[in-house]
C-alpha cells in the first residue's frame, strides 16, 4: 500500500490530469457525446473520492480508484473504437488511462 502523502500525490496529479481531459472534451466540437460522457463521469467520481482518499480506510482507497480505473478502461475502449476522435483528445484520453491503471496497480 502506498504512503498517505504518495496517495495525495497521485489523486492531486490524477485530479489535474482529468481536469485537462475534461478542458479538452469541451473545447474540441469533434469529442463525440459518448467521450464527453465518460470523462465527466470520471471527473463526477474523482471529486467524490475526495473524503476517501483522506482517509487511511485502506478498502475504500482501493475500491474507489477500482472504480475510477474501470471508468479509464471504458474512455481507452470508446476512444480506441471512435473514427473521429481527435488526436490530442487521444493522448489526453491515454493519460488519464495510464495514471489510473499505475495508481490501481500501485495499491494492489
Amino acid at each position: 500500500m502506498l504512503q498517505s502523502n504518495e496517495i495525495q500525490q497521485r489523486y492531486s496529479h490524477l485530479q489535474q490530469t482529468i481536469g485537462e481531459a475534461e478542458q479538452a472534451c469541451k473545447a474540441s466540437r469533434d469529442t463525440p457525446p459518448e467521450m464527453r460522457d465518460c470523462i465527466e463521469r470520471i471527473a463526477r467520481e474523482v471529486k467524490q473520492a475526495r473524503d476517501v482518499m483522506q482517509s487511511n480506510d485502506e478498502a475504500r482507497i482501493v475500491q474507489a480508484v477500482d472504480r475510477m480505473e474501470d471508468m479509464g478502461d471504458e474512455a481507452k475502449r470508446i476512444s480506441r473504437s471512435s473514427p473521429q476522435m481527435p488526436a490530442h483528445l487521444e493522448a489526453v484520453v491515454t493519460r488519464v488511462h495510464a495514471e489510473l491503471s499505475d495508481f490501481k496497480h500501485k495499491l494492489h
